[in-house]
C-alpha cells in the first residue's frame, strides 16, 4: 500500500484556460477511482506549510509578493505563471502536502509516498516563481526532512521534461542535496547543461542529463538506470524525492519526447531499488508536470504501481 496525499484544495488554484488547471488532478484521480487503485491506498489530507517552512528555501519577498498578489485577485508573477486569489493558499497546501508525506515516510509509517498537489514547484527558485511554480515543494521537502528530521543527505530526482532550475539554485553550493535531473535539451528554461554540475562544495552534486529530441525510450532509460548505478545508490542518501513530472510522454502537448507509460513504471522501479538498497526503501514522489490529462492519468497509475510494488 502507498500513502497518497490529495486534497480537493488543490483543485481551487483555478487560473482559467491554462494547460496547467485542475483538469489534470480530476483526470489522476478519476482514472485511479476507474482502476480501482484509488481505494487499495491510504489517502491522507495534507496540512497547510507555515511561512518559517517555506522560508527554508525561499525568500520572504518571494512569499510576501504570491500572498499580495492573490489577496489582490490574482495575475501574473511571470509570463506564463498566474495566480489567483486562493493560489497563496493553495500553494501552502502543496508544500504542506510534500512535508505530510515526509513526516509519516519518516516516522516509518509509510514506506514511500505519492503526492498529487498542485500548482507544481521544481521551476521556483528561492527568490522567483516562473513556470506554472510558486514554491519549490520538492526543495523545501528536502531542506525540512534534514532541519526538522535530522536526515543528512537527500537525493532528489527529476524526470520531468523540462529542467528543474529552481531545485537545482536552491542546492547549488550544497554537498548534502545530490539533484539529478534528466531532461529535454535544449528546452525551457534553457539550463541544465552538463557543466552546470556545482559550485564550492557543492561541486558534483548536480548532475544534469539533457537529452536531445528525438531520443528513443531506451536510450533514456538505460541512461537513467547508470545515472543511479554510479551516482545516486554511491551518495547513500537517507531519503528520495522524485520530482515526477510526466510531460516526458510522448503525447504531452508540451513535452512530445519520448516516454509511455509503462517507462514510468521502469524509472519507478529503478528508484525504489536504489532507496532499499541505500534509505529503507524510503521515497516521496511529488508531481510536477503532465498537461495531456489522459496520458498524465495513464503515467501516474503506472508510476503508483511501481511504488506500490516497494512499498
Amino acid at each position: 500500500m502507498t500513502l497518497i496525499v490529495y486534497d480537493d484544495i488543490y483543485l481551487e488554484h483555478d487560473i482559467g484556460d491554462h494547460v496547467e488547471s485542475a483538469a489534470r488532478l480530476i483526470s489522476i484521480v478519476e482514472y485511479l477511482k476507474e482502476k480501482r487503485a484509488w481505494d487499495e491506498q491510504k489517502i491522507i489530507e495534507p496540512r497547510s506549510a507555515t511561512v518559517a517552512e517555506v522560508r527554508l528555501v525561499h525568500t520572504q519577498g518571494l512569499i510576501d509578493q504570491i500572498r499580495t498578489v492573490s489577496e489582490h485577485g490574482g495575475g501574473n508573477v511571470d509570463a506564463d505563471t498566474e495566480l489567483c486569489p486562493r493560489s497563496y493558499e493553495v500553494a501552502l497546501y502543496a508544500v504542506g502536502g510534500v512535508l505530510t508525506a515526509i513526516d509519516l515516510v519518516i516516522q516509518g509509517r509509510d514506506k514511500n509516498a505519492l503526492c498529487l498537489v498542485r500548482p507544481p514547484g521544481h521551476h521556483a527558485t528561492p527568490t522567483r516563481s516562473m513556470g506554472f511554480c510558486l514554491f519549490n515543494n520538492a526543495a523545501i521537502g528536502a531542506r525540512y526532512a534534514q532541519t526538522r528530521h535530522g536526515l543528512g543527505k537527500i537525493a532528489i530526482i527529476d524526470w520531468d521534461v523540462h529542467h528543474g532550475n529552481g531545485t537545482q539554485d536552491a542546492f547549488y553550493d550544497d554537498p548534502t542535496v545530490l539533484y539529478f535531473s534528466m531532461h529535454r535539451y535544449p528546452f525551457y528554461p534553457g539550463t541544465g547543461h552538463t557543466t552546470e554540475n556545482g559550485r564550492g562544495a557543492g561541486k558534483g552534486y548536480t548532475l544534469n542529463i539533457p537529452l536531445p529530441y528525438g531520443c528513443s525510450d531506451a536510450e533514456y532509460i538505460e541512461t537513467f538506470r547508470k545515472v543511479m548505478r554510479e551516482h545516486v545508490i554511491p551518495f547513500k542518501p537517507d531519503l528520495i524525492i522524485i520530482s515526477a513530472g510526466f510531460d516526458s510522454h510522448a503525447a504531452d502537448v508540451l513535452g512530445n519526447f519520448c516516454l509511455v507509460e509503462d517507462d514510468f513504471r521502469t524509472l519507478t522501479d529503478e528508484v525504489c531499488k536504489a532507496a532499499e538498497q541505500c534509505c529503507r526503501g524510503r521515497v516521496v514522489s511529488t508531481l510536477e508536470g503532465g498537461y495531456n490529462p489522459q496520458a498524465l492519468a495513464r503515467s501516474v497509475y503506472a508510476h503508483l504501481r511501481g511504488l506500490e510494488e516497494h512499498s
